[in-house]
């Protein structure tokens, strides 16, 4: 009996909160952020969180990218990250979550100098990770996390 009880409230307590109840899912596609290079979207939006796939340095218009330039590349793919988030309607201040992966983490420096800039109040939480190897042979690729 006071298992049920417990049950009782239980879901009761996952009714109010909204828990259980299924949330709309929509796919985000920006035309200045490049095609996903996979099966994957770019972004999907779940109520009011976005979540970003990672964004690779490459040029929307070509698909291309400089790999010469790491500099360029990381400005890249926070430009293509803005796209997306624009394109949600979001922006920069809307992250609450970050992950950047990195070739070469000789080059964190650097990557957190430029991507510093974006984030200058509240910068959210973040990881970076060194990888061995990324899609295109990027040095360089963020996802995001994005609340509205």
């Amino acid at each position: 009996m006071m298992k049920r009880y417990i049950l009782s409230l239980f879901l009761a307590f996952l009714s109010i909160m909204g828990i259980g109840q299924g949330v709309e899912k929509q796919v985000i596609m920006s035309p200045d952020a490049p095609k996903a290079v996979g099966p994957y979207s770019q972004a999907i939006l779940a109520g009011s969180t976005l979540y970003v796939s990672g964004q690779l340095p490459l040029d929307p218009a070509t698909g291309q990218m400089d790999t010469l330039n790491l500099e360029a590349e990381i400005r890249r793919v926070m430009s293509n990250l803005g796209a997306v988030l624009e394109e949600a309607g979001m922006s920069y201040p809307n992250v609450v979550k970050a992950t950047i992966f990195m070739t070469d983490i000789k080059n964190y420096g650097l990557i957190n100098s430029i991507y510093g800039g974006y984030f200058r109040e509240s910068p959210p939480a973040r990881e970076a990770i060194q990888v061995v190897a990324l899609p295109k042979g990027a040095h360089v690729e963020i996802s995001c996390i994005a609340v509205k």
